[in-house]
């Protein structure tokens, strides 16, 4: 089945799930390929965006999540936030300063839901989204940021405070309900051991530890949509969510834990549903059970390596690479990009992906994939999607 969209002013891949409930799931990349102002490129990645939806006979409305890859977002988000604006679809819209591979202003990830037996009922706020599915209700939040203090801790903590109080309206928490997040950080290199301190001690504080579980998370270099934001975040979160539908991957006997070197979060989360699982794998780097840095200086070797580790946790989620509908590609140094970008196109050639230059939490790492997974599975005491 050929995934591939080629309108001759930008290109993209799909991917999609036909659930067994009759709801259906799909993943779509789309980046321009010639050049243009940001409002222009924007315009046509929503041109191929609404052109490949039509081919699938694919209600717009059914658009849940979009993350935006922007070049230069100080310049850039007086017209992203327009055409936002102009467009008023009703979906979670992440924005972020990552530049996309092959060279463009902006490069757009979307994620749709459709239910073959009924509209979606869902509420837009600002930039998140609520999306209700019977006793569950799927949570979207996205460009948390707190930009009054110049202190990466202080930023950090006020973050997740706030993000706290938040899901405590929605009589949730952090550690029964949060299901992923992503985290953007000015000069990473600089501010990641702040970060990391400031989230390790508010997760203590709710009951995340060793002991009990962290979240799924990406923490990556990157900018948010306000200069003075050191730290920004992205979160999933589902209000109702069972203990028996979370499962915590992990491989210790090849993979470090990331704990042991005082970094808090999980190596990808499952949760079940069911006539399905979603397996979400955090930010993975060529690392081993030691939590060293494997093939230092050597992006390729790095690359594979860094696959293989999430091919091992997709294992132990009883997957693999086949179920794959979207990664994320993290590279350090742009010169790297373009083999990168190749090496991507070569091994999932019909699974949607975006390469951006984001540098990794340690120096050494010169690049990191997340992905998302979904698979057929056969789980009658749990709820539907």
């Amino acid at each position: 089945m050929n995934n591939i969209i080629n309108r001759g002013d930008a290109t993209g891949k799909y991917w999609f799930f036909k659930g067994k409930n009759n709801v259906d799931e799909y993943h779509i990349t789309i980046i321009p390929v010639s050049y243009a102002g940001i409002y222009e490129q924007l315009k046509t990645i929503d041109q191929a965006h609404r052109y490949l939806l039509k081919s699938l006979n694919l209600n717009p409305d059914t658009i849940i999540f979009k993350r935006f890859f922007c070049s230069d977002i100080h310049n850039q988000y007086g017209e992203i936030k327009k055409f936002i604006d102009e467009n008023k679809e009703n979906c979670a819209i992440s924005i972020v300063s990552q530049p996309p591979y092959p060279a463009a202003k902006i490069a757009m990830w979307a994620y749709h839901i459709s239910d073959r037996n009924q509209l979606l009922k869902k509420r837009r706020d600002n930039f998140s989204l609520q999306l209700e599915r019977k006793s569950l209700s799927h949570f979207w939040d996205t460009n948390f940021i707190h930009s009054e203090k110049n202190s990466t801790f202080a930023q950090t903590t006020k973050i997740l405070s706030n993000y706290k109080a938040l899901l405590k309206k929605r009589n949730m928490t952090v550690s029964e309900n949060v299901i992923r997040t992503w985290f953007f950080i000015q000069n990473i290199d600089l501010n990641y051991k702040r970060f990391v301190e400031a989230r390790r001690k508010f997760f203590e504080k709710n009951g995340l530890t060793p002991q009990t579980h962290f979240i799924a998370s990406t923490g990556v270099g990157g900018t948010g949509i306000d200069i003075r934001a050191i730290v920004s975040m992205d979160a999933y979160s589902i209000s109702g969510i069972r203990n028996e539908q979370i499962k915590f991957l992990s491989d210790p006997e090849h993979i470090s834990p990331a704990y042991t070197y005082g970094v808090t979060f999980e190596r990808g989360t499952v949760v079940k549903y069911r006539d399905r699982n979603h397996i979400l794998i955090s930010g993975t780097a060529s690392i081993n059970n030691k939590g060293e840095i494997v093939y230092p200086g050597n992006v390729l070797k790095q690359f594979e390596h860094t696959l293989k580790n999430i091919q091992l946790l997709l294992k132990q989620a009883g997957s693999d690479f086949h179920n794959v509908c979207v990664f994320i590609t993290y590279v350090r140094d742009l010169s790297d990009a373009s083999l990168i970008y190749k090496e991507m196109n070569k091994k999932f050639k019909n699974t949607p992906f975006l390469v951006v230059i984001g540098p990794v939490c340690r120096p050494g790492w010169l690049v990191e994939i997340e992905c998302q997974a979904i698979c057929p599975a056969v789980n009658p005491q749990l709820p539907d999607f």
